[in-house]
This record gives structure tokens, C-alpha cells and sequence, in this order.
């Protein structure tokens, strides 16, 4: 996605926000903070197609490492900015912070809560500094607040050390849309919050209610084109209890596909690891998405995907044998042709190959020899719905050889995956969080069915 809206002004405000940065960033140290991180983590949330939660106060490390192994969650909303904030206080969220989660896997969802609606009838914000609903100017004050609030955003984001490419997402609760001049004063104060962290090399983020901000921009979107710059990304509390990306207040087309976050439910208590936290619940879909890179070639295009593997042994022929061939010979034990029959060359390969791997002897390629051959690679990562990569590709294989779970080899790890290696943990007494660990692949390397 795009950082940057067509905007001849853009080059012009990333020097004057570099300059206001650098200001605000060096009265925050003065307060007594450490210094800035260094800017080499990874943009955050990125690609993702997947499960998030939030939580006023940033948990910590221990609750963060509990809920990486245990939990469907592999995003996390936190508050950073926001004079409305109701967690003003983060004992937790520091730049280590940030760059633990960040080189866990985790994806971080910064979010400020700053100035709300004018309009706003909830009592807290009420004694806060609200948008200014006041016209002059094409609601200048408006605009003002909200490049200021990018501003200080910005800083803290630096502070933090979440770097360009990330979304920073402004929290705007809910309020009534039907004033003109309440209206227009929010639209202002986000279409400036976009720019400004466009100049910085920010993606914009909104986080609204269905019913009001989010109803409120995809009304402008498509009634007003050009009229407001939009949001890169919107995050609607819609709370109809679907883990998708879907709501009935908004178009289909708007922010789609890969720019939505939904939080489909409120604050709850969720365990996992034995660690309890009180959250909301989102489906996460952004940048590209969870997307695999290609497969690799195998041995010159031999096909090893497949949603079953049935025993081959001598005599056999056919697309399964010559999957056996490539698969034996990548690891040095088969030396003959990739011809598809089952000769003796190929049975000899076999008995070499289930001895190495403690496998029992014998010179049919199994099912138990399948499963290990198949997830044989480099790392075995930890692994949970979300992720997008080769190892993907060796697990949902491994789970078709062991436990016939028939998936397609896509190398996105997706809700059938996520089944199925809950089925796998079930059968072998592991406990049933659907996320992959060095347990998981122990059983599967071991050719255990």
C-alpha cells in the first residue's frame, strides 16, 4: 500500500514535521526518558491477515510470552498518544518493549487517543479538549489540532521506536454525525491527522464505531470524493460477534481488500497460558495480507503436494513415487533417475533414509516416513494463524502425511490449519492452542501419526 496520497505538499511538510519531531522527541527526553530507539524495526503491523487484541494497559513480557505460545492472537493494539486516554500510564511500553514484541512476531497496533467530537456526550471526554467545531477558515482550528496531534504522535512513535511504514491509528469514539458543524470538524481534524503522518512516512489509521466515524468517512468517500483526504486504513468497533473484516454501516468497496482491521467484540476476559487479560477482539487485514512466497521448485518441478499420501513401495508407479525420489534425493540418499517407478535403487534409498531418521527399518516409503521426510527444512519456527511462509508449506504437508487432514499446500496458515493442528495436538496430548511450536515439530520430524 501506498504511504503517500498524490499531495504536492508533502515534501515540503516532511521537513517542517522532521523539524517538529525532533523538537517534541528532545522535550520528551528532557522529561526524564531514555533516548529514542533506533529505527531498525520492522514496520509494523505490515502484512497480516489475522487475529489482534487490545488492552488499555500494554501487558507484560510475561503475559506478552504466555499469549504468543498459547494464543490465536499474533497482534496487539496499545495505547501510545492521547491527552484522553484512560491509561495515561504505561509502566510496560518502552522501546524494549516494542522491540521484543516486534522480534517475536508480534505486530503492534499504536493507537492515540487525543481530542474526541465536539459533539461527544461522554462524560470523560467532556472535561478533555475537544475538536474544535468552529467553521472559520474551512475549520482551521480543527485542522491545526489535528496536525498537531500527528506531531506529538509522530514523536512518540519515534520514542517508541515503531518506524516509518507503520500505522499510527487515531481513536475517535463514537459521537453524532447528523451536526454539520461537529461533522466536519472531526472529517477536518482526520483528513489533516492523514497528511501529516504522510509527511512523517506514516500510514494513516482511524479507529471508530461502525455506526458514526467509520459510517461518517465511507459516506464522504463515496458521496464527496476528493472533498477530504481519506485514511490509509480503518479499524471499525462493530461488535456483531464475526471474526471478519465485514459490517453492515459501511460499503463493501471502501478500504478493500487488506486496509480494515474489525473489532468484533468488547471487553471480555480471555486466558491463555494461564495468564488472564481483559480485552477486545479484532480480525486483522492489512497491507498485502498473509501472503506465501513462491514455492520452491522442486527437483526441477516435481510435484510434492499433495492431500494425502498414500504407502508406496517396490513396484509402485506414479506422480507419489517420483514426490519420493525428489524428496529422498534433495537429502543425498536416493541417486537414481526421477522415473516414477518403485525399483530397488529407490527401496534401498528408503531403508538409508528411515535409519538416519530413527525411523523402523524397512524399505516402503509410510506414512510415518512421509511425515518426516516432508517437514524436513531449515527452523522450526513458532507458527500460529497468520503466518505466511515456507515452513507453512512443510507443515501442511506433514499434517497430510500424519493425520490425513487433506489441506491444500498453500503456505498460509488459515482456519483449516489452525483445525487441523488442533486435531494433531489433541491426539498427542499436547495442549490444544492451535499454535505450532518446537513440541509440534518434534512429533512431526519423528514421523509420529
Amino acid at each position: 500500500m501506498p504511504l503517500r496520497r498524490a499531495d504536492p505538499s508533502a515534501p515540503r511538510l516532511r521537513r517542517r514535521l522532521a523539524t517538529a519531531v525532533t523538537a517534541a522527541v528532545v522535550a520528551t527526553l528532557g522529561a526524564g526518558l531514555a533516548a529514542p530507539a533506533q529505527a531498525d524495526n520492522v514496520a509494523t503491523p505490515g502484512n497480516f491477515t489475522g487475529y489482534a487484541f487490545d488492552q488499555c494497559v500494554a501487558p507484560s513480557q510475561a503475559a506478552m510470552d504466555a499469549w504468543l505460545r498459547s494464543s490465536p492472537f499474533w497482534a496487539v493494539g496499545i495505547y501510545i498518544s492521547g491527552d484522553s486516554r484512560g491509561c495515561p500510564n504505561q509502566p510496560n511500553l518502552t522501546p524494549t518493549w516494542v522491540s521484543t514484541q516486534l522480534a517475536s512476531g508480534w505486530r503492534l497496533l499504536a493507537i492515540t487517543l487525543g481530542p474526541q467530537a465536539s459533539c461527544t456526550t461522554r462524560e470523560r471526554y467532556l472535561q478533555q479538549v475537544r475538536i474544535s467545531p468552529d467553521p472559520t477558515r474551512r475549520y482551521a482550528k480543527a485542522r491545526r489540532q489535528g496536525r498537531d496531534e500527528a506531531d506529538k504522535t509522530v514523536a512518540r512513535a519515534a520514542q517508541l521506536g515503531l518506524s516509518e511504514g507503520s500505522t499510527l491509528w487515531y481513536d475517535l469514539e463514537a459521537f453524532d454525525t447528523s451536526g454539520t458543524s461537529c461533522r466536519e470538524s472531526a472529517l477536518s481534524f482526520l483528513h489533516a491527522w492523514t497528511n501529516r503522518l504522510h509527511g512523517a512516512g506514516f500510514v494513516s489509521g482511524v479507529y471508530s464505531s461502525a455506526a458514526s466515524g467509520i459510517k461518517m468517512l465511507d459516506d464522504v468517500r463515496t458521496t464527496r470524493p476528493g472533498a477530504y483526504v481519506m485514511p490509509d486504513q480503518i479499524w471499525i468497533a462493530d461488535w456483531n460477534g464475526r471474526a471478519d473484516v465485514s459490517s453492515s454501516y459501511i460499503s463493501s468497496t471502501g478500504w478493500m481488500p487488506h486496509a480494515r482491521v474489525h473489532q468484533y467484540r468488547g471487553g471480555h476476559n480471555e486466558t491463555y497460558g494461564g495468564v488472564t487479560i481483559n480485552i477486545d477482539s479484532n480480525f486483522v487485514d492489512l497491507g498485502a495480507g498473509s501472503t506465501a512466497p513462491r514455492a520452491r521448485a522442486q527437483c526441477g518441478g516435481v510435484n510434492v503436494d499433495f492431500a494425502a499420501y498414500a504407502k508406496v513401495r517396490t513396484g509402485a508407479s506414479g506422480p507419489l513415487v517420483t514426490a519420493g525420489q525428489c524428496l529422498l534425493s534433495s537429502g543425498g540418499w536416493y541417486t537414481g533417475e526421477l522415473s516414477g517407478v518403485f525399483d530397488a535403487t529407490l527401496r534401498s534409498a528408503v531403508r538409508a533414509y528411515r535409519a538416519s531418521a530413527g525411523l523402523p527399518a524397512g524399505g516402503a516409503i509410510n506414512a510415518r516416513t512421509w511425515t518426516a521426510l516432508l517437514v524436513r527444512g531449515s527452523g522450526d519456527p513458532l507458527m500460529k494463524y497468520g503466518a505466511a511462509s515456507r515452513p507453512v508449506r512443510r507443515l501442511q504437508r506433514g499434517l497430510n502425511a500424519a493425520d490425513a487432514a487433506g489441506l491444500s499446500v498453500t503456505g498460509v496458515f488459515e482456519g483449516s490449519t489452525t483445525a487441523a493442528v488442533r486435531r494433531y495436538q489433541a491426539d498427542h496430548g499436547l495442549p490444544v492452542t492451535g499454535v505450532v511450536d518446537t513440541r509440534l515439530w518434534k512429533l512431526l520430524r519423528s514421523g509420529t501419526l
